[in-house]
C-alpha cells in the first residue's frame, strides 16, 4: 500500500499511530493507521484483506506515494483454536505475575538509621533519613552523610516529581509554525467592541422552536454572526483581501472559516460562499462541518481556503481574547461568552446580555479606519438584526 495524497500541496505525512500490528490479518477498508499531514489527521484504510507487514515506524515521515505496508492477499484468514487461546491466556497470566513481582529490600538493624550526630544535623536541615543514602556499615547514615545531604526543593509532602515527553504531531508542529509565522510576518493589531445581544436573544426565544421543528437545526448565534460578517465584508472589502508578495488579492465571495474543536485539536473548516446562504443554510452547514470534525471525517479540501475566520472562545468560557490571524487571511473575528452586565440604556442603568468581540487584523493591508468600521458594522448588525440582516421580514429570513 502506498500513501495516498490527502490533498493538494501536501507532499509528505507522518505515521501517527499503527492501529494494527505486524503480522495481523486485516479486512478490506479496516482502519490500519492514523497519519498526520500539516493540515489534518486522517485514517488510512486497508485496500485489501490479508496478512499485513508494516514498512514504516510510528513517527516516520513518509512521502506521498511511498510504500508503508504490504498486504499478502493470498493468506487465508486464520481461525482461532482452543489451544492457541489457552497459550494466549498462559502468556497473559505470566505477564501479570511478572508485573506483580516486587523486589524485597534487604533489611537489617542499620538500614535507614542514623547516628545521633547525623540525626541532629538532618533535623536542622529538615531532611528525612529516608531521603539520605548512608555510607556506614549496612547503610547506616553517618555524620558526613548528613553534612553533605541537600534539602529537597520539592513538595515537603513527598509528592510526585515526574515528567513525561511526547512527540508533537505533524499537525501540531505545523500549527505552531503557522502561528509563529503569523506573529512574525504580519503587523497584527486587535480592536475591541461590545455587543448587546438582547435583540438576538428575543428573536431566538420567539422563533427557535419553530425554526428547529421545521429545519431540523437550531437557530444559534453562528448564523447571526456569519450574516453580520458577510455584510461587513461587503462594506469593507480590504478585510476580505490577502497579501501575495507585492500584490493585494481581493475576493468577491465570502468563504468563512469557522474554528471548531475536534478530537485532534482545533480545526478550521470553511463555509463556502456564505454570502449566498440563508440563516437555515448557515446553521445546517455549521452543524455538518462540526459533526465531521468531531467524528474525524473532515477532509483537507474542506479546510482549505477561506477568506475570513470566525472563532468562538465563548463556548469555553472566554471573556476576552486577542485571536491570532489564520494566514494567509488578513483578519479574524473572536466571539466570547455572553454575560449579563449593567449598561446605560435611554439614560438609565439596565442589565443586558453583553458579548465582547475582538477583531485581529493585518495592519499592512487593513487601516485602522477600516478595521474599526468593520467591527462597528458587525456590532450594528447584531444589535439591529431585524432591519440590517432580515430586511424587516423575520419570517421570510428564517423561511418560516
Amino acid at each position: 500500500m502506498k500513501v495516498p495524497s490527502p490533498g493538494e500541496s501536501i507532499t509528505e505525512v507522518e505515521i501517527a499511530e499503527w492501529l494494527v500490528e505486524d503480522g495481523d490479518y486485516v479486512e478490506k477498508d479496516q482502519a490500519i493507521a492514523e497519519v498526520d499531514s500539516d493540515k489534518a489527521t486522517l485514517e488510512l484504510p486497508a485496500e485489501q484483506s490479508g496478512i499485513i507487514t508494516l514498512k514504516a515506524e510510528v513517527g516516520d515521515a513518509v512521502e506521498v506515494g511511498a510504500v508503508v505496508c504490504l498486504i499478502d492477499t493470498s493468506a487465508a484468514k486464520p481461525e482461532g483454536s482452543e489451544a492457541s487461546e489457552a497459550e494466549e491466556k498462559k502468556e497473559v497470566v505470566k505477564e501479570v505475575a511478572k508485573k506483580e513481582e516486587k523486589p524485597v529490600a534487604k533489611e537489617n538493624y542499620a538500614t535507614g538509621s542514623a547516628s545521633p550526630a547525623a540525626k541532629k544535623i538532618l533535623d536542622e536541615k529538615g531532611v528525612k533519613t529516608s531521603e539520605v543514602k548512608g555510607t556506614g556499615r549496612d547503610g547506616r547514615i553517618m555524620k558526613e552523610d548528613a553534612v553533605n545531604a541537600v534539602p529537597s526543593m520539592g513538595s515537603p509532602t513527598g509528592g510526585s516529581r515526574g515528567e513525561s515527553r511526547s512527540k508533537l504531531s505533524m499537525l501540531r508542529r505545523k500549527v505552531a509554525e503557522r502561528l509563529v509565522s503569523a506573529k512574525n510576518e504580519t503587523a497584527m493589531l486587535t480592536t475591541f467592541n461590545e455587543v448587546d445581544m438582547s435583540p438576538i436573544f428575543e428573536l431566538r426565544k420567539q422563533y427557535k422552536e419553530d425554526f428547529k421543528s421545521k429545519h431540523g437545526v437550531s437557530l444559534g448565534f453562528m448564523s447571526f454572526f456569519t450574516k453580520a460578517v458577510v455584510r461587513a465584508l461587503e462594506m469593507y472589502p480590504a478585510v476580505n483581501s490577502m497579501i501575495d508578495g507585492k500584490e493585494m488579492i481581493s475576493y468577491d465571495f465570502c468563504d468563512i472559516s469557522i474554528a471548531v474543536s475536534g478530537p485532534k485539536g482545533l480545526m478550521v473548516p470553511v463555509i463556502r460562499n456564505a454570502e449566498n446562504l440563508t440563516f437555515r443554510g448557515v446553521e445546517a452547514e455549521v452543524k455538518r462541518l462540526a459533526l465531521r470534525a468531531r467524528d474525524g471525517e473532515i477532509t483537507v479540501d474542506e479546510m482549505t481556503g477561506g477568506t475570513f475566520t470566525i472563532t468562538n472562545g465563548g463556548v469555553f468560557g472566554s471573556m476576552l481574547s486577542t485571536p491570532i490571524i489564520n494566514p494567509p487571511q488578513s483578519a479574524i473575528l473572536g466571539m466570547h461568552n455572553i454575560v449579563e452586565r449593567p449598561i446605560a440604556k435611554d439614560g438609565a442603568i439596565a442589565i443586558a446580555p453583553i458579548m465582547y468581540v475582538a477583531l485581529s487584523y493585518d495592519h499592512r493591508i487593513i487601516d485602522g479606519k477600516e478595521s474599526v468600521g468593520f467591527l462597528v458594522a458587525v456590532k450594528e448588525a447584531l444589535e439591529n438584526p431585524q432591519e440590517l440582516l432580515m430586511d424587516n421580514n423575520v419570517k421570510k429570513a428564517l423561511e418560516m
